[in-house]
């Protein structure tokens, strides 16, 4: 491996991953060793906390909630997951929650408050239904991945010994966040993670069509896995960011072939077939320019809910690269 810059990668399974963790798609002038954590989730915090990785998968609030706080890494435009955010917040049935504003005044479970998926739908019911976010009670029952965010006054932990899923069962908490996000899953993403069942209805029950229907709208497309990179390694060797770049855009190329010739058929690959109905042939754009109405959006609505310090300006969160 000689001339070869050694990286330590923790990059979760995707099908337009797989390619680049088998070695099969090679990341140029990179010995790549990658590091499998499970929940991913596991990663973010060892990332931000403690610089582990070279290279890893990152939630993006947590992410930009930690530069704004001086991390030493920035991000590539490379989002290994996307998703709409209409669907995912469940509420009780008896709790007569039926509108975004009935929600205000009363307690929901997110597992933190910095949950990319909560942020995320949080700028939905905010910026499209009028929600005053500080009338909600937020309740979390795990650590913010970065210990330096200064939570809200509306943000309240659990007590001690109890999880979401249980103040839900028990009606302590009107709703919560879907599977990781919240009520789909006890303990913490460093021990004692289990995932359980979270059988409530959607607060929207059109959500697909109100996802639609924002995207042809906004030009908004939530991201999450978000691919970042050590400062230390970019200043020693810049040609890796384009390097990564190239990789992950070929991976994901072939996996597109694959989609269009009918031969992926996981859940991933399912989900983004349908995703492709409202943003088209590529459901994971990479690129800088492809993303800024996204990137921005998540970037204000950070600021406005108050996880970050600063309004961060885009070119200190992303380095520009593009396929060559």
């Amino acid at each position: 491996m000689s001339g070869k810059v050694h990286l330590k990668l923790a990059i979760a399974e995707h099908p337009h991953t797989s390619a680049i963790r088998s070695g099969a798609i090679p990341i140029e002038g990179v010995d790549a060793e990658f590091i499998t954590v499970q929940p991913q989730i596991g990663a973010f915090r060892r990332m931000v906390r403690d610089v582990e990785f070279d290279v890893c998968e990152l939630a993006p609030t947590t992410y930009i909630i930690a530069r704004a706080h001086g991390a030493p890494f920035v991000a590539l435009p490379i989002f290994v997951v996307r998703r709409f955010h209409h669907a995912g917040l469940l509420v009780r049935p008896d709790a007569g929650i039926k509108t975004p504003k009935d929600l205000e005044g009363k307690k929901v479970g997110v597992r933190a408050y910095s949950v990319t998926t909560g942020v995320w739908t949080r700028q939905v019911l905010i910026d499209e239904f009028g929600l005053d976010n500080d009338k909600v009670t937020w309740v979390v029952d795990d650590e913010e991945h970065v210990t330096q965010l200064k939570l809200p006054p509306n943000v309240v932990h659990a007590p001690a010994g109890t999880s979401l899923a249980d103040m839900v069962a028990r009606g302590e908490l009107v709703g919560g966040f879907a599977a990781a996000a919240g009520i789909g899953r006890t303990g913490a993403p460093t021990g004692g993670w289990k995932e359980v069942e979270a059988d409530y209805p959607d607060l929207f029950p059109n959500a697909a069509q109100l996802e639609a229907e924002y995207y042809a709208r906004t030009g908004v497309y939530p991201m999450h896995g978000t691919i970042v990179v050590k400062d230390s390694v970019l200043a020693e060797h810049p040609w890796v960011a384009d390097s990564l770049f190239k990789a992950f855009d070929q991976a994901k190329k072939e996996w597109l072939a694959r989609l269009d010739a009918g031969q992926a058929t996981s859940a991933t690959d399912k989900k983004y077939l349908e995703l492709r109905k409202i943003v088209g042939h590529d459901p994971l754009p990479y690129g800088l320019r492809e993303n800024l109405k996204t990137i921005e959006a998540l970037r204000d609505t950070a600021f406005k809910q108050g996880l970050t310090p600063r309004l961060m300006p885009v070119n200190e969160l992303f380095v520009d690269v593009k396929a060559r």
